[in-house]
């Protein structure tokens, strides 16, 4: 793809995502929505491959089938109730219509099936942005809304179950990213009602996290579990540390990915939803089984004399060893520094 189109992409995705954030009524929020839709489509489909191309088709349909629910609501709230606003959709059945199809968006849980399959046909750097970014606009329009109560704790706990119990058979890394992020949206959904800034807590460090496992992926240029056997060889202190980086997006204390799950939980607590709390916690170890086994696989094996995987660390990298450092710091150590970050944030 030409540099130029590539920059003109990414400005698009940008302007999409900024003009949902700061939008109030519903037809710019969807306009938002719909301009980064159609600008990460190129990045998709950039590398011409059958796989990046059925991707491509399922995430355009998925999207459109979303976005189209998404105005049928904010038409049918605005039919019933006169107002366009955001903030101002209170009837119950464009309310329930508008959190399914923002779900859908997302890939929350039970509206999950597309996500793996579409992060499956990307590369590593597509994939990060469906990870990471196009995140932001969906979770933002859903913090305005007045959600059911009720149907949004079925959707984050159905979201955290399923999150763990899909990535527990997978070697494609991909899909273990989609997983694992199906897992931690169902973690920022749970507590979205009760503390908004524990959303935005638990959304920056997961963003920080995965910024940081996609990276060192690039870095290897691994796409799957067998694969991961030789890339210590490349840069044997950068996969040292990566397991920790990996049991951090497990949230394994104390590392800086249970931060957002402890206050979390604390929140629950406080809500008298008990039950909540235990079933997440307990489902929480099912996407740290999966992270164990990727840090087994990185560093407690070798490779046999005779593999067919690809070998590039022959070869000094020269890519981003100053941004990975930065990272990988962030990724493991905030855990210290967490009554400061709680402080910003009330």
């Amino acid at each position: 793809m030409s540099p130029y189109i590539l920059t003109l992409m990414l400005l698009a995705l940008g302007l999409g995502t900024s003009i949902t954030f700061s939008s109030t009524h519903w037809l710019l929020a969807w306009m938002g929505l719909e301009i980064n839709t159609l600008a990460i489509i190129p990045l998709m489909i950039q590398q011409h491959h059958p796989r990046a191309i059925e991707a491509t088709t399922k995430y355009f349909m998925i999207q459109a089938t979303a976005a189209a629910t998404l105005m049928f609501a904010a038409t049918t709230n605005a039919w019933l109730t006169g107002e366009w606003e955001i903030s101002q959709m209170n009837h119950p059945l464009p309310l329930t219509i508008t959190t399914i199809a923002l779900a859908f968006k997302l890939g929350l849980a039970p509206m999950h099936a597309w996500l793996p399959d579409v992060m499956q046909g990307l590369n590593l750097f597509t994939g990060l942005i469906l990870a990471t970014w196009q995140k932001l606009a969906p979770i933002s329009i859903l913090m305005q809304v007045n959600n059911n109560l009720h149907l949004m704790i079925l959707l984050a706990l159905m979201s955290i179950i399923i999150g763990g119990w899909g990535g527990l058979n997978q070697t494609q890394l991909r899909k273990l990213m989609a997983y694992s992020s199906i897992a931690h949206l169902g973690w920022m959904i749970l507590v979205m009602q009760f503390t908004p800034s524990l959303t935005l807590l638990a959304l920056t460090i997961y963003i920080v996290m995965t910024v940081t496992i996609f990276t060192i992926f690039i870095l290897s240029k691994t796409t799957n579990i067998n694969s991961l056997s030789t890339s210590w060889i490349k840069t044997p202190v950068t996969y040292a540390m990566t397991p920790l980086a990996l049991l951090s997006l497990g949230g394994l204390p104390p590392l800086t990915g249970f931060l957002p799950k402890w206050m979390i939980l604390q929140e629950l607590a406080k809500q008298q939803l008990a039950l909540a709390a235990t079933i997440a916690a307990l489902s929480a170890l099912l996407s740290l089984y999966f992270y164990l086994r990727l840090s087994y696989a990185m560093t407690l094996t070798v490779a046999p004399n005779t593999t067919t995987n690809m070998m590039p660390w022959r070869l000094e990298s020269k890519n981003m060893k100053l941004v990975i450092a930065i990272l990988m710091t962030m990724t493991i150590m905030l855990l210290p520094i967490s009554p400061s970050i709680l402080t910003i944030l009330v």
